[in-house]
């Protein structure tokens, strides 16, 4: 058995398991985020409280464990960085504490990408910001910043971290399935900036 990638595993997912949208709701508002607006922990859907301090705080742990998780590897790990990002996404979106009921993932995204390369997470932000001014649409903005980042990669950046883009936007498409039919059907809900 090789103890250092279970113990990667391990870590990793566990990080990217903690419900923080639902953790800072319940603390603060005494409410579960998950009986708000669309029911998701993410720092979206916490805005829809009326907290735009506490949607701020979802927003900053969310990334910051996407962050963490890499930082530990890189140091200690490094042959499964690639593994320990995918596995903390993962752990978001299908967190074993929520019956595998999470977020979307696109803040732990962001912090995951944010450790492998500043430059694309500036990318990613710049085009996340322009996209929501124009559309109004979360969603639709994270869908577009995903696939931009991974289109950009290709000609910068290394296979591995190529590989590793293109299974995190599969992932958030996935997450998103819900909001590309609503979009299609012009239901989807607009937030307000």
């Amino acid at each position: 058995m090789n103890i250092d990638l279970f113990i990667v595993t391990i870590y990793a997912y566990i990080f990217g398991s903690i419900p923080f949208g639902l953790l800072i709701t319940k603390l603060f508002l005494k409410e579960d985020v998950r009986n708000i607006g669309s029911g998701n922990i993410g720092a979206t859907n916490v805005l829809r409280t009326g907290k735009k301090s506490l949607a701020a705080l979802t927003l900053f742990f969310d990334i910051f464990k996407g962050y963490i998780s890499i930082l530990i590897t890189t140091t200690f790990f490094f042959d499964y960085v690639y593994l320990a990002g995918l596995l903390c996404l993962i752990g978001h979106i299908f967190p074993i504490w929520l019956k595998f009921k999470g977020g979307k993932g696109v803040a732990t995204y962001l912090g995951l990408i944010l450790a492998f390369s500043f430059k694309l997470s500036i990318i990613f932000a710049f085009i996340w910001i322009a996209a929501i001014f124009i559309t109004k649409y979360s969603s639709l903005s994270s869908i577009i910043s995903t696939i931009s980042v991974f289109i950009f990669s290709l000609f910068y950046q290394g296979l591995s971290l190529n590989i590793f883009l293109f299974n995190a936007a599969v992932l958030i498409i996935f997450t998103h399935r819900q909001n590309i039919i609503r979009l299609k059907n012009k239901s989807e809900n607009k937030i307000k900036i």
